[in-house]
């Protein structure tokens, strides 16, 4: 593809960037045929190639938008896209982009203004964001639909394990996981704690930066990236062995961190070390199989379904992991028709876009439950707050699933 930059964006990072991946797309449209919002729409606009012309002309100097800013607003970032892309267009990347440029240029109302800061601003913040889910879950079955959907019921976290190892691998506790589903980080300490590892946290570390670089404040973003790191490096110095990541949301961002903050000269190494680090937790477990299937002997009888999230499979390019993990102690695992097929969640997406992520997730559900599960499990807590707002099927993270065998 031919690029001709305007003079606000030739020359800086994000202008380079960019047109080095717009050179790569040969217009082919192998993506149209995995997007799930041209699936559902039918539009060019809101499939990969249309928004790559839409943030092809506004870099070249084309005013952008209202509607332009929709299309690319209508996107999930769950990059399947780039997995099918031939030419290894780095979508994900672009459309971060491109998206930050019209933001700066397109003037949302006010009622979508308040939204995005009231999410931007109270989501990353534990403090703010964990009250206000205590609040929410107590009077939960009052809530409308559409709030209900986004409250889960309170659960119960369990112990987390006190023992000491020679071992030590730190967890990204996060954002809105402690408050919606606590559990999850605490089964994964007690079955790394039955495996001879300590997992530790950091308590200066907080939100991967995801949702405010995502929702187009890149430098807030960035500043939680920092943060993170200033926190994680004594571990760091420490020697521990790996930063766990049980949100692949949050692991495909910090496993971004060398390349985002490459400009930042105080943070550059730093984050490159931090980015080589990280592992979604479905890379540390191959390692334990033999020692797991002695522990759990059969245990798990359940049939379950296994829907990988968009941010595992497509934005890590991890694939099988969980399935042979959970095969590989005895469990009957199952993936649905079109596995590859984002669930709608997408971060604040089933927020800002809720009829859109409602026809993706039922349809979602209506495959995994064609398998004919007894419960369904994933790797994203985003992804499973959102399946089991249309499902009275249990819907949970893999490890709670080995965490309750072992238990």
């Amino acid at each position: 593809m031919q690029t001709n930059l305007a003079d606000f964006i030739k020359g800086t990072r994000e202008g380079e960037e960019a047109d080095s991946i717009l050179r790569k797309c040969v217009h082919c449209g192998f993506c149209t045929a995995t997007c799930p919002t041209y699936q559902l729409l039918g539009d060019e606009l809101d499939g990969p190639r249309g928004r790559i012309y839409l943030i092809k002309q506004v870099l070249e100097g084309k005013p952008a938008t209202q509607k332009t800013q929709l299309h690319l607003d209508r996107c999930l970032t769950c990059r399947n896209c780039e997995t099918t892309c031939p030419s290894g267009v780095q979508y994900g990347r672009l459309v971060d982009i491109g998206r930050k440029v019209v933001e700066d240029q397109v003037k949302r109302s006010a009622a979508d203004r308040m939204l995005r800061t009231t999410l931007k601003e109270t989501l990353p913040r534990g403090w703010l964001f964990k009250p206000a889910m205590r609040s929410g879950q107590m009077v939960r079955g009052l809530l409308p639909e559409v709030l209900r959907n986004k409250v889960p019921a309170r659960q119960d976290a369990g112990r987390r394990p006190q023992t000491v190892h020679a071992r030590k691998m730190l967890v990204l506790e996060g954002c809105v996981q402690p408050a919606m589903s606590p559990n999850i980080n605490n089964a994964t300490a007690r079955v790394l704690d039955q495996l001879g590892v300590q997992l530790v946290s950091a308590p200066k570390a907080g939100c991967c930066g995801a949702i405010r670089f995502h929702m187009n404040d890149h430098e807030g973003g960035l500043d939680d990236m920092r943060r993170n790191i200033d926190a994680w490096w004594p571990y760091v110095e420490q020697g521990v062995e790996a930063i766990v990541m049980t949100a692949s949301g949050c692991g495909v961002t910090v496993k971004d961190y060398g390349h985002l903050l490459s400009g930042d000269p105080r943070y550059a190494e730093k984050a490159a070390r931090i980015s080589a680090l990280t592992k979604d937790l479905s890379e540390i477990m191959p390692a334990f199989e033999s020692e797991l299937a002695r522990k759990m002997q059969g245990k798990i009888k359940q049939r379950v379904a296994y829907h990988p999230p968009c941010t595992l499979q497509h934005g890590q390019k991890i694939r099988g992991n969980v399935e042979g993990v959970l095969r590989a102690v005895g469990v009957d695992v199952q993936l649905c028709a079109d596995s590859h097929l984002c669930c709608g969640s997408a971060g604040t997406y089933s927020v800002l876009h809720p009829d859109i992520a409602k026809q993706l997730r039922d349809d979602k559900l209506t495959k995994l439950l064609a398998t004919k599960p007894e419960a369904i499990v994933s790797a994203n807590i985003g992804c499973q707050t959102h399946l089991q707002s249309g499902t009275q099927m249990p819907v949970m993270h893999w490890i709670e699933l080995i965490d309750k065998a072992l238990t």
